[in-house]
């Protein structure tokens, strides 16, 4: 049954509802690119899928703009695929539940991939019209953007004509982005000595956390579950031998994660000193975090006594120090741009089980030196607790583009329609314009989207009447010809 049928514009929300319906969490991409190629197929559109599943669908320009300068319109089909606890989809085969409070688009237990299944949907609205008047439109759709922008890495963009792109990757109407903070992941391991140790296990949980992207919520300092449970058995390592079972915690790399989950061991004696510890950092860090984080909670559950498959003392001493001692947050922020984060990362996914340790950040910097610094100072961290690193992902900044006649247009229509001016702005988080930048000579760049919330949590939600408002301006847009 449809949920967003009866809402406008129905073109877009017709093809966003199909979208979710389909699996397509990053690494998980094959069912929609196929569902993309059949589209172009079904209407007799010029397509190319390409081994890493990335999708190029173009269109003729409509009579009379044959002469327009061709569009690119850009945007990724992978979602950050998150969820509650307690929902029981299987986002690797099943769609979402999506809702609908009055302005608001919503996934019921889990994150919407408005981010950025809007854009993908755009562009098919755009693709399947007969109304709107166009120039040549030439639609890129990459993969697993999400998690290290490999898509755009890898696709071939040489048989493109069009110098022109709008990147339909933002998540505040009336912003037009025209730069943005280059990255990378990067990946830490260390290894425990393990054996079978006789005592009493806990279950310790910390969560209740809000979360976030961590490109457009890292200066807002909320909890980070993964570094305040390094905090918590620093505390219980210092206080008692504590062996470390299994920790797991975060969800993605560049998603500030909610909730972390981990399985310690300690003597059957000293149980009560092990509650009041956990007691005692509960009752810090909720007091630091009270405004920020009103929702925290830290509890130790789960009890019982056995022999268990743990890391040795001494090497759950060192992985303590060694979340401890990593850095984690905003590391600088913009002398050019006041109130912009410049060089930052986030501790996304921790794991922990039978002597193997996983630890994986997104790093992200506007200034390329200091990017590559930060890397450094992780290695050299890890480095010094026996273990080793490694960056994958590397993706350039986006440079603003002084000279841009895609912006000037951009602004003009806006002006045009609404009366006032847009912002134009840079952001800390990635977008794929500088990769594909690279690909394509002298690319003029814009990117803009609808009004988003909570992205790459569940508690994302996505305004109706701001898509609206964006569809109508990009139809505008594209109608308008070069003066």
């Amino acid at each position: 049954m449809s949920v967003l049928s009866n809402l406008e514009p129905r073109s877009v929300f017709r093809f966003f509802e199909e979208i979710t319906r389909i699996p397509h969490g990053s690494g998980n991409v094959g069912q929609i690119s196929d569902y993309l190629a059949e589209f172009a197929g079904e209407r007799g559109l010029f397509c190319i899928q390409d081994e890493l599943k990335n999708i190029i669908i173009t269109k003729d320009a409509t009579p009379g703009y044959e002469n327009e300068p061709a569009v690119i319109i850009q945007g990724h089909m992978d979602m950050v695929a998150v969820k509650k606890p307690d929902c029981d989809i299987d986002m690797k085969t099943e769609g979402l539940r999506v809702a609908v409070n009055g302005d608001l688009i919503y996934a019921e237990g889990t994150s919407l991939g408005g981010d950025d299944g809007i854009a993908v949907a755009y562009a098919l609205a755009l693709l399947d019209s007969d109304t709107v008047k166009h120039p040549r439109l030439e639609v890129v759709i990459t993969v697993d953007e999400e998690v290290g922008m490999d898509g755009a890495r890898g696709i071939d963009l040489s048989m493109l004509t069009g110098s022109r792109m709008i990147n339909l990757d933002s998540e505040e109407e009336g912003i037009f982005l025209t730069s943005c903070a280059g990255g990378a992941r990067v990946h830490c391991h260390l290894t425990a000595v393990t054996g079978e140790t006789e005592g009493m296990a806990a279950e310790v949980v910390l969560g209740g956390l809000q979360g976030g992207h961590s490109g457009g919520e890292i200066h807002k300092e909320r909890g980070n579950s993964n570094v305040l449970f390094g905090r918590l058995l620093c505390r219980l390592a210092k206080k008692l031998p504590v062996h470390l079972i299994e920790v797991e915690g975060g969800l993605a790399d560049n998603a500030i994660p909610r909730q972390t989950r981990a399985v310690i061991l300690t003597d059957a004696g000293d149980r009560e000193a092990f509650c009041e510890i956990v007691k005692a950092v509960e009752t810090e860090i909720r007091s630091e975090l009270a405004v920020k984080e009103p929702g925290f909670y830290l509890k130790a559950e789960g009890f019982s006594e056995g022999k268990y498959v743990c890391a040795s003392v001494g090497d759950t001493k060192r992985i303590a120090s060694f979340l401890t001692a990593l850095p984690n947050g905003v590391q600088a922020m913009s002398v050019d741009m006041p109130g912009l984060v410049e060089t930052s990362l986030n501790l996304g996914i921790l794991r922990y089980k039978k002597g193997e340790l996983l630890a994986e950040f997104a790093v992200r910097s506007s200034v390329e030196s200091a990017k590559y610094a930060l890397i450094d100072r992780v290695a050299a961290v890890t480095g010094l607790a026996g273990g080793s690193s490694d960056a994958t992902g590397d993706y350039p900044g986006w440079k603003y583009r002084r000279n841009s006649p895609l912006r000037d247009k951009m602004v003009a229509v806006y002006r045009e329609m609404y009366g006032a001016e847009p912002r134009v702005e840079a952001i800390h988080a990635g977008l794929e314009c500088g990769i594909l930048g690279s690909k394509i000579k002298d690319l003029d760049c814009v990117s803009l989207g609808p009004d988003m919330s909570g992205i790459h949590t569940t508690e994302e939600t996505l305004s109706i009447a701001s898509v609206r408002r964006v569809w109508e301006y990009l139809v505008k847009l594209l109608e308008k010809k070069d003066a």
